[in-house]
């Protein structure tokens, strides 16, 4: 194989621009390719599209990027051009993957993989029958700070797992007297919007792969800011949920719980924190660090709400070294996926694993709309 051609939809997005061009496809371009496991490189070669020409060709300029254009039924016919990739919009996904299925090519995404399970399933189901190789970002599982909690786990430091509580978001300006760091779409349910849609799907694949598979869902929805201002300082309806509060219950007897918003402010140690308790042992975990707490080492409290609480609770934590380094998340994710491409490496992460994700959501919405909890059935392949 001289090079591996990788067709990148979407790519001018925040996320798709840092995360998945400059921090993982461009750096393995640099690195001299993808590695295999004997040792080999394959060299790599992306391909750009978009339908802003002005964006695509400048971020090719940027990059040295040579080949880009806003033709993805040419792109798609270009042989060399093995892989598809898209973080475009969700509302499109769906018929972007088969367009790219029916040209033969492997595909990768972000997530969600499409708005319903139906359309979800079905490109799953697609992509199996035509036998091509697929694959949906999973890229908390990455983190330094989840990797530390699957290491505490597997060395059976929390003993038996009780509760998991997930605590995710962060002020998103309104858009009037401060830009919005998110794009206004995510807001708008006409347009795929709607953070109960969005990370759910990164709940399911956290909570199936690290603490057992989810079993029942119980959600609340909210859209506590309902006017927003967008790109172009135009006032609109923000009609799409800003904010989730959802309980799991997981194999095993765990409970899990995950707070989504983007109607709250930060007064805690990272943006996404997870806090695991367990019969030996407690952990609370963000991005990056992971702090933990034993049995032997738990503090007593007493309840007393007549004086000041004269305990500092942090203090009884310890940090779990840095003992090895941890690549970027995405990028390592990217190179696992070449090597299933190539050489058909073990995979997990396929776009049946997406589907997942977008069951979830989908019964979450239908938990709020029903006020009620739901059972969460096996999909069937």
């Amino acid at each position: 194989m001289d090079k591996l051609g990788i067709i990148l939809h979407g790519i001018t997005g925040r996320m798709g621009l840092n995360q998945h061009l400059v921090r993982s496809i461009l750096k393995i371009r640099d690195q001299g390719g993808a590695p295999m496991a004997d040792g080999r490189r394959i060299p790599i070669e992306p391909i750009l599209v978009g339908r802003d020409p002005g964006k695509i060709e400048a971020l090719a300029d940027r990059f040295g990027i040579a080949r880009w254009t806003m033709d993805l039924d040419a792109a798609l016919g270009e042989p060399d051009a093995q892989i598809f990739f898209d973080a475009a919009s969700t509302q499109l996904r769906a018929g972007l993957l088969k367009k790219a299925i029916d040209a033969g090519k492997h595909v990768y995404c972000e997530k969600p993989i499409a708005e319903t399970l139906d359309d979800a399933l079905a490109i799953a189901r697609h992509a199996r029958a035509a036998g091509v190789k697929n694959g949906v970002v999973h890229d908390k599982l990455y983190l330094p700070g989840l990797r530390k909690l699957a290491m505490l786990r597997d060395a059976g430091f929390f003993g038996r797992i009780l509760s998991v509580r997930i605590e995710f978001g962060y002020w998103v300006f309104e858009g009037d007297w401060q830009p919005a760091q998110r794009p206004s779409w995510n807001y708008r349910k006409g347009e795929g919007g709607g953070i109960i849609l969005d990370m759910l799907c990164h709940w399911r694949y956290v909570l199936d792969n690290l603490f057992g598979t989810v079993k029942a869902v119980s959600c609340l929805g909210a859209t506590h800011i309902p006017r927003r201002v967008d790109e172009r300082g135009q006032s609109y309806e923000a009609d799409a949920d800003d904010a989730a509060y959802a309980t799991f219950e997981l194999e095993g007897g765990i409970i899990a719980q995950a707070n989504s918003s983007w109607t709250t402010r930060v007064r805690r140690d990272d943006l996404v924190t997870f806090h695991v308790d367990g019969t030996l042992g407690s952990a609370v975990a963000g991005l990056h660090a992971c702090r933990t707490q034993s049995r032997v080492n738990t503090p007593k409290p007493v309840w007393n709400p007549d004086e000041p609480q004269k305990m500092n609770f942090f203090d009884d934590w310890v940090a779990v070294p840095d003992n090895q380094a941890y690549p970027n998340g995405f990028k390592a994710q990217w190179e696992e996926f070449l090597r299933h491409v190539v050489d058909d490496a073990p995979w997990s992460y396929d776009l049946m694993a997406g589907a997942r994700g977008v069951q979830l959501a989908e019964l979450g919405l239908e938990s709020w709309k029903q006020r009620r909890w739901l059972d969460v059935p096996a999909l069937e392949h």
